[in-house]
């Protein structure tokens, strides 16, 4: 539990920080000195910063630091993640041109969207680097120059009310052994137990790094119409190439990741509209963290894969047009182009300030049904 909580909030801290170093790298391009940037959320532990006589000067607390000539750079007490503080929210007017607020708006929206490209850009480096030193991965359809080891049957659909379902296989779960048979092909395993129907088979399986054995008796599947236990499945095992051809998977995979999920997003938000419902399962830091210690258990190769995903998910996340989100703030600057002027910053902040209310809401509910699922 300890190293689960550890590594969740390392990851955690990277992707946060990794963000808001988006933002401050952009705003100081563009000729903005940010008041601060800081690893981890105040109270401040302690900082460093150019003064206005010259030199280099240290502060510790959290008091008002009125002789900075340039940006604060703070160590804080609460390490997760960091910040950057640019001055988007000051109400009062100034003249100063290198002010957030005076600058154009297609140079306020590069910095806003500092941030989302940042996780991307992450993803894409995490897993360009998870596949030069192994990525699992489904190995069909694989390029000759791919290397794969640990070769396993993976269940990645389970049929409601199977015996799969009935047995509380999980969509993840490795398929190890049937009747102590060993199986590598996919093929070779559906035809085994399509054999079987009928007959109680014991299933060996890995499920979040421990083993379990389950007794599962196959059945004629409605869908299918062939005997199974109402799983689909597939072949896959840790995936390695060459460097040159791990950082082009890379790119790809992050693309192809980005779209599926912007995909799930949009089905998520038209079911919410619609009142379909939400047909996908939303998770909390509570689950966040059950799922960093599914993949430390697991390996490191899982782990580099999850925070990639996390990193996405916080990209897409924070570019939806909500506010207090990055997208939400853009969408402000569109209503400023479109009308010729700014939306009065006390408006604004009414909305930010209400958006944040709203998901610090969101975030307690899912929690809630997080540990509720954890305690039934």
């Amino acid at each position: 539990m300890f190293l689960t909580i550890i590594t969740f909030l390392i990851v955690l801290s990277l992707l946060v920080f990794v963000h808001e170093f988006g933002h401050f790298w952009v705003a100081r391009r563009f000729g903005l000195k940010p008041e601060e940037f800081g690893f981890g959320f105040p109270p401040r532990a302690w900082g460093i910063y150019r003064s206005k006589e010259g030199g280099w000067k240290t502060t510790r607390g959290n008091k008002e630091v009125k002789d900075a000539a340039d940006t604060i750079y703070s160590v804080n007490w609460l390490p997760l993640g960091g910040f950057v503080k640019l001055g988007e929210d000051d109400i009062e007017e100034t003249n100063n041109p290198n002010h957030f607020n005076n600058k154009p708006i297609w140079q306020r929206a590069a910095i806003l969207l500092a941030g989302v490209t940042m996780n991307v850009v992450l993803a894409a480096v995490l897993i360009s680097f998870g596949f030069m030193v192994g990525l699992p991965q489904a190995t069909e359809g694989l390029s000759s120059s791919a290397k794969v080891s640990r070769e396993k049957i993976q269940i990645i659909e389970i049929l409601p009310d199977s015996p799969a379902d009935e047995a509380s296989l999980e969509i993840g779960d490795i398929i190890l052994e049937i009747n102590n048979n060993k199986f590598i092909k996919s093929e070779e395993l559906q035809k085994y137990v399509a054999a079987n129907t009928g007959r109680e088979l014991v299933y060996k399986i890995e499920s979040g790094g421990e083993m379990v054995e389950k007794r599962i008796t196959p059945k004629i599947i409605e869908e299918t119409q062939a005997g199974g236990i109402g799983v689909g499945i597939v072949e896959s095992g840790i995936v390695r190439y060459p460097v040159h051809i791990a950082i082009w998977e890379g790119l790809r995979t992050t693309f192809l990741l980005t779209w599926f999920i912007i995909v799930a997003f949009y089905d998520l938000i038209k079911g919410l509209i619609l009142g379909q419902g939400v047909s996908i399962e939303l998770g909390g830091p509570v689950k966040i963290a059950q799922i960093t210690g599914d993949a430390v258990r697991m390996g490191f190769a899982y782990l580099i894969n999850f925070a990639a995903l996390l990193s996405i998910n916080l990209a897409i996340i924070n570019a939806f047009p909500f506010p207090a989100l990055d997208g939400g703030r853009i969408l402000f600057l569109i209503i400023e182009k479109i009308k010729g002027s700014p939306v009065k910053k006390e408006v604004e902040a009414v909305f930010h300030n209400i958006g944040f209310a709203l998901l610090m809401l969101l975030i307690l509910l899912i929690t809630y049904k997080d540990i509720a699922r954890i305690w039934q």
